[in-house]
């Protein structure tokens, strides 16, 4: 088709393919989301938690520094780098510790439920980081959402909660921080550099630790294990947030977040297919109950200046 050809299509058609490759790249994202708690179960399986953390973040670090190079991107400006710091935090180490900690102790079923508060806990720190003001039923439906999460969590660990119930919510915490002050970012950095500088950033401090951890932790080698780390790195660390933030580039965060109700369901799918896990009886009522109040979130109507936020 040429330029002149372009240049005279109606609006609709001339916008349909960005909607579309913004849309697919974003599911992509969602798709190595998804099978981030199985590839940690089986990263356990030959490292010890903080190995495996440490360990990802230098593999997903080298990855990202290969495309940073590839690609001659200029280093921040001074200003960024300290939500660039919040990034690295949240999303580069706290919360791939924290879930690691946890899945110890927890099913990879039983923290998917938990984990797909997660779009929740975002706008509620988005909000606050903003300042923006969602409508009252925004907020019913996420309140609603919490306490079906921390009913399901309660029902499932006797009637308190576990250490690894507490290591997920602050890993919802950490996370969405790093979601919140990287989706500010990226109005003014290409969405993809804003991971990979976040990870360099961490490097000095992943480095040791991989070092650290790897003299005090055992390592029993299987294919398991080196799998789930490939992947815990090179797929969920760095491919997925790299698509993840380029679509909601293309699409922007209200579209693209609607992808993400998917996740939970997904998760629990692997944990059946990959690790062969039984699901407690709630388990999927209870991702389907916390899908619906945030698919209510995302249809309530928003201000118009929160939707630019």
């Amino acid at each position: 088709m040429t330029a002149q050809n372009s240049a005279t299509l109606p609006p609709a058609i001339a916008v349909r393919n960005p909607l579309l490759r913004g849309t697919a790249l974003a599911a992509l994202g969602v798709v190595a989301f998804s099978l981030t708690f199985p590839a940690t179960a089986w990263g356990l399986e030959s490292f010890g938690p903080w190995s495996l953390v440490a360990l990802r973040s230098v593999l997903a670090a080298a990855v990202a520094g290969v495309f940073l190079l590839a690609r001659r991107a200029a280093p921040p400006a001074r200003e960024h780098w300290a939500g660039l710091a919040v990034v690295a935090g949240g999303v580069v180490i706290g919360f791939p510790l924290l879930t690691t900690l946890a899945l110890q102790t927890s099913t990879t079923s039983h923290a998917a439920v938990v984990v797909g508060l997660l779009p929740l806990t975002t706008a509620a720190l988005s909000a606050l980081r903003t300042g923006s003001r969602p409508p009252r039923a925004f907020w019913a439906a996420a309140v609603a959402g919490a306490a079906v999460v921390l009913g399901f969590t309660l029902a499932q660990s006797g009637g308190s909660l576990s250490a690894g119930d507490g290591y997920l919510f602050a890993a919802l915490l950490v996370c969405a921080a790093g979601y919140t002050e990287g989706g500010r970012l990226a109005r003014v950095l290409p969405g993809w550099q804003v991971i990979g500088w976040a990870l360099v950033l961490c490097l000095p401090l992943t480095a040791a630790g991989s070092v650290l951890g790897l003299v005090y932790e055992p390592v029993h080698l299987t294919g398991h294990g080196l799998a789930g780390l490939a992947w815990a790195a090179a797929g969920s660390t760095f491919l997925g947030l790299y698509v993840w933030y380029r679509g909601m580039a293309e699409i922007g965060a209200p579209r693209a977040s609607q992808l993400q109700l998917a996740q939970p369901l997904l998760t629990l799918i692997w944990s059946v297919a990959l690790l062969g896990e039984r699901l407690a009886p709630a388990a999927p009522a209870a991702a389907c109950a916390v899908l619906v109040c945030i698919a209510v979130t995302q249809r309530v109507k928003q201000p118009q200046n929160d939707l630019n936020c």
